[in-house]
């Protein structure tokens, strides 16, 4: 089992930054794929980023790309999402999901993919 638990969420204005914490306990191996999803009132969770099991590749949804940045502190077991420039699109309420298998990138934008879920943490952007 692994958990995770999320942090660094809050309220700040357009074009400003956060990062998103999430720190992983539990069993955790040097196989897991690690990622971020984003979920708005009425919608699917959305896909933002992964980090792959060794950390050497990574993926974004297309409207973060050159804003968002994901990464991994091992001796941490934490994963970070640093996000700049933050826009009023990017409110929702922020996941970290963790998968104990290194998935292909196919499988790694898809939500129903992954077997470990933080609780959440909320992120507004006033414009």
């Amino acid at each position: 089992q692994v958990q995770l638990v999320e942090s660094g969420g809050g309220l700040v204005q357009a074009g400003e930054s956060l990062r998103l914490s999430c720190a992983a306990s539990g069993r955790i191996t040097g196989r897991h794929t690690w990622a971020w999803f984003r979920q708005t009132p009425g919608k699917e969770r959305e896909f933002v980023a992964v980090l792959d099991w060794n950390g050497g590749s990574t993926s974004y949804t297309d409207s973060v790309k050159g804003r968002f940045t994901i990464a991994r502190d091992s001796a941490k077991n934490t994963v970070y999402l640093q996000m700049n420039s933050l826009k009023p699109e990017d409110t929702a309420v922020y996941y970290c999901a963790a998968d104990q298998t290194p998935l292909r990138i196919e499988q790694a934008t898809r939500a129903v993919f992954y077997n470990y879920w933080g609780q959440g943490t909320q992120v507004t952007v006033s414009s």
